[in-house]
C-alpha cells in the first residue's frame, strides 16, 4: 500500500506559530538591550578616543583645553562648549552652522586627515564625534520651526559630546574654561571633575528638561570621560540644578 503522507493539522499549525510568536517576544527586548549595550559600549569608546586625543592637546597646549569661541547674539564672543570638537551643525547660533571641522581645535588630533575648510558647502561628517546613542532631544529651546526638537544633537550642533565649561548654573558660570578662555584652574578630584560629555549631561540645565532621554526609560543619562582620563556610562543626571553628585563634578 503507498505511503499515506500526514500534514500538520490546522491546530498544530496554529500552536507552531504561538510558540513561535512567544520566542520573538522573549528574544526581541534582549536583542534590543544588546543592541544599546553595543551602541553605548561604542560611544564609551569615542570619548576615551578624545580623552588620547585630549592628553596630546594638552601636551602642545599648557593645561589649556581644546576650546573655540563663537559669537554671541547679543554682540562679543564667548567659548562654546560644543564647538571643542565636530563639523558645522544646523543651529544658527553662536557660530555653530560656520563653524566646521577647520575650525574646532581637537579635531587634529582626533584624525590624522587634514580638516575640510569651513568655508566649503556642505556638512563633513566627524565620525568620531558622533555617538550612536545619540536620539536628539525633544525640547532644544530654539524658537526657530524645524528646530524646536531634533532626533540628533550631533545634526543639530555638530557635536553628540560637550566640553566641560560650565555648570548647570548657565554659561556665566565658568568650570574648566575660565571665562574669556585660557587654562584650566587646579582641580582637586581629577577622577570625579569630567571633562567631556554626552550632551544629556546638560539637559536640566537653569532648570529646564530639553528631554534628552538617550538610553532605556524616562532617566537622564550620560556617558562621561573625567580628567584622569578615564570614561565612565550609563551615569544617571539628576532632574534640577545638581553639579554635583556621588558620580560626578562640574566644578574643579
Amino acid at each position: 500500500m503507498p505511503t499515506r503522507l500526514r500534514a500538520f493539522t490546522l491546530i498544530e499549525l496554529l500552536v507552531v506559530i504561538a510558540i513561535i510568536a512567544l520566542l520573538i517576544g522573549i528574544l526581541l527586548p534582549a536583542l534590543g538591550g544588546a543592541r544599546r549595550a553595543v551602541r553605548s559600549t561604542v560611544c564609551l569608546s569615542r570619548l576615551q578616543q578624545m580623552g588620547v586625543a585630549t592628553t596630546a592637546y594638552l601636551n602642545d597646549f599648557d593645561r589649556t583645553l581644546p576650546q573655540k569661541a563663537g559669537p554671541l547674539p547679543q554682540g562679543g564672543e564667548s567659548v562654546i562648549g560644543t564647538l571643542f570638537a565636530g563639523a558645522k551643525g544646523r543651529l544658527p547660533f553662536y557660530g555653530i552652522d560656520t563653524i566646521g571641522a577647520e575650525g574646532r581645535p581637537l579635531n587634529p588630533y582626533l584624525s590624522a586627515e587634514t580638516p575640510t575648510p569651513d568655508a566649503e558647502e556642505g556638512v563633513i561628517d566627524v565620525v568620531s564625534c558622533r555617538s550612536p546613542i545619540d536620539v536628539g532631544s525633544t525640547n532644544t529651546g530654539v524658537p526657530i520651526e524645524g528646530l524646536e526638537r531634533t532626533d540628533s544633537m550631533y545634526s543639530l550642533v555638530g557635536c553628540s559630546y560637550t566640553l566641560n565649561d560650565h555648570t548647570l548654573l548657565g554659561e556665566d558660570d565658568a568650570t574648566l574654561v575660565p571665562s574669556g578662555g585660557g587654562k584650566m584652574p587646579f582641580v582637586v578630584q581629577p577622577s570625579r571633575t569630567w571633562v567631556i560629555g554626552t550632551q544629556p549631561i546638560y539637559n536640566f540645565q537653569q532648570g529646564g528638561d530639553r528631554g534628552m532621554r538617550w538610553g532605556k526609560g524616562t532617566t537622564v543619562k550620560a556617558n562621561l570621560l573625567f580628567l584622569d582620563f578615564h570614561a565612565r556610562g550609563d551615569i544617571t543626571v539628576p532632574e534640577g540644578v545638581v553639579n554635583e553628585t556621588a558620580d560626578y563634578s562640574f566644578g574643579p
